[in-house]
């Protein structure tokens, strides 16, 4: 790009009187000649650009907060459901080798439904994240790729997500005797001799995936408005994403 600027710009410099007209009128002329990267359909304003990405972010962030806060919304979706993390691994096959597979399992069973527990609450954080939307962030979002518009969102609520699930997690776990399970299954492993110790960050850990597991989800769905026609359950969808 920075190759055709400058041709253009020597062109125009050769062509063109430019104490005559200004810089004014030799940086129109300089527009005039790149390309347009503009992806937007003809016939399109700002105003429906923002309000149809704000309207595809609601409806994607709504539909997928739904999905994962149900029962089994992380525990049966193998692309996001939470295992045990990849320092506790040898925990895992040691304890099931000795017989102990059942009290895994509960963990893993009581880490999704924490996550499950705690997705429900985060519509607020998302809302006015979305309301926000400048102009600017929606033209950047139109012209990245299919999911572009989640990325805009993580990147804008993934903090205050955190500090909002932390908590919500950590009572979650509790709640779902995911903290018990974890305690009974490290506490058993670093029993046994010669092993190394592991201690991670629970919390921490759901905390992480939950959020990862929502926003792939977001970008699924994103992706699904932005091609199918079905997707597009709005007026203003169809009039920004459709055919």
């Amino acid at each position: 790009m920075k190759k055709i600027i400058s041709i253009v710009l020597v062109s125009v410099i050769a062509n063109s009187n430019v104490h005559a007209q200004g810089i004014g009128g030799l940086l129109n002329q300089v527009q005039k000649a790149i390309p347009s990267t503009n992806k937007a359909k003809p016939g399109l304003s700002n105003d429906d650009i923002i309000s149809g990405l704000k309207e595809a972010l609601k409806v994607g962030a709504d539909s997928s907060v739904a999905k994962v806060s149900k029962v089994d919304g992380f525990f049966k979706d193998a692309a996001i459901k939470i295992l045990l993390p990849p320092e506790a691994q040898k925990v895992e096959s040691t304890l099931r080798s000795m017989g102990m597979g059942s009290m895994v399992d509960k963990a893993i069973l009581s880490m999704n439904r924490a996550a499950e527990d705690a997705a429900g609450g985060v519509g607020d954080i998302f809302l006015n994240s979305i309301t926000h939307m400048t102009i600017t962030d929606g033209l950047q979002i139109l012209q990245g790729n299919d999911t572009a518009a989640t990325s805009y969102l993580r990147k804008s609520t993934t903090s205050q997500l955190t500090q909002k699930f932390r908590p919500v997690i950590d009572s979650s776990l509790k709640k779902f005797d995911a903290t018990k399970y974890w305690n009974e299954v490290f506490t058993t492993y670093n029993k046994i001799p010669f092993v190394q110790k592991v201690n991670p960050d629970l919390v921490g850990y759901v905390t992480d995936k939950s959020l990862n597991g929502l926003f792939y989800n977001i970008g699924l769905q994103e992706q699904k408005i932005r091609k199918d026609p079905a997707a597009q359950v709005t007026d203003i969808l169809k009039k920004v994403f459709g055919k």
